[in-house]
């Protein structure tokens, strides 16, 4: 049997039915470092802290590459040194190293290249790349106030002044300006996507091929954009109104034109992120009465809940895939100040190959 055979033996109910049980704690060996294992009290699988919630710490944006499956490293941003920093964590024996020490670090602004030993930064408006093994650093562009490093070539997209732009060995070239949010790069190099807010106060979701003028794709109360793996199309999470109730879908719209489609429902996802096949996906419930981290089977719409998160604003939660598929991290600030978690996902989704 099959890991995707086995998720799609969970009734589709089955998302909180267990009685809940007191937290149980085992700290892993010291030379794991912070590394504590938890048992969620809703599943009682396996949930480990990788870092301490007595500092603020983070993981990246999403669509932001974070983990190396390569050299089983994770990079996250913290304050434990007094001003937020870039560290780099070993996912196998828990020791710690600070990347950098930016002044201004934007807290959620970094993330590695496709060859995971190059990380970029925003330094007070400054985008900074640094060699994660030499820990040699120089300034990329000034002035930044967003960006996203993607594709198979590692294109940069950057938000200046409002300004989409690409950046380019000969320099930077503009894709359009009235920008609101981060963009980000497709996964095969060949463009953008990213949002803007209409006169009407909906979203906007637009897709530039770099060097063609962009094409609005969806509007309305939709969110959390992301790309299917291979490229072509771009999912997002959509807020209907149904009654006195706000259901939230993931839909999923072409780029080369064609309708927006459902693609299934969700149990009141804020953030939602795809495997690296996009048969699976992860997300975090807004309910308050079952606030969950939740594998949603794509094809048949079966949901399973891995744990708890219980944090103060659900759409912070960014759970995301690791690289292979076989891991879920995400952050959550229950037990005090940010932390970052992580749950094993081998025994019910499929590994898949790094496609970057």
């Amino acid at each position: 049997m099959t890991r995707r055979t086995l998720l799609s033996l969970v009734p589709a109910g089955l998302t909180a039915a267990s009685v809940p049980r007191p937290t149980r704690s085992k700290p892993l060996p010291a030379r794991r470092g912070e590394f504590v294992r938890l048992t969620d009290p809703v599943t009682e699988n396996v949930v480990v802290r990788l870092t301490q919630p007595t500092s603020t710490s983070f993981i990246t944006e999403p669509q932001n590459r974070f983990v190396s499956s390569r050299e089983a490293f994770l990079v996250f941003a913290s304050d434990r040194t007094g001003l937020m920093a870039p560290f780099r964590v070993n996912l196998r024996t828990g020791a710690l190293q600070q990347l950098a020490e930016p002044a201004g670090l934007v807290p959620r602004a970094f993330a590695l290249d496709s060859s995971e030993k190059r990380l970029f930064f925003i330094d007070s408006k400054v985008l900074e790349e640094v060699d994660v093994q030499h820990l040699r650093s120089r300034t990329v562009a000034e002035n930044v106030s967003e960006f996203h490093v993607g594709g198979r070539t590692n294109e940069i997209v950057i938000l200046r002044n409002d300004r989409l732009e690409h950046l380019r060995p000969e320099g930077s070239v503009m894709i359009a300006e009235a920008i609101q949010s981060r963009a980000f790069v497709s996964p095969t190099g060949a463009g953008c996507a990213f949002c803007r807010k209409s006169d009407a106060g909906e979203r906007e979701l637009w897709y530039a091929r770099f060097g063609d003028r962009p094409t609005l794709l969806a509007k309305g109360n939709i969110s959390c954009p992301y790309w299917r793996p291979d490229g072509q199309t771009l999912l997002f999470l959509r807020q209907i109104e149904r009654g006195n109730n706000l259901v939230s879908e993931v839909h999923e719209v072409p780029l080369e034109g064609g309708a927006e489609n459902f693609v299934c429902r969700t149990s009141q996802y804020a953030a939602f992120a795809p495997n690296g096949d996009g048969s699976v996906f992860v997300g975090a419930s807004r309910s308050k009465a079952q606030p969950h981290v939740m594998l949603l089977l794509r094809d048949l719409n079966r949901e399973l809940t891995l744990c708890e998160h219980h944090a103060s604003h659900p759409e912070s939660v960014s759970p995301q895939f690791s690289p292979n598929s076989q891991r879920v991290y995400y952050q959550s600030d229950h037990e005090g100040k940010s932390a970052i978690y992580s749950v094993n996902v081998e025994l019910l989704v499929e590994p898949t190959a790094d496609r970057v």
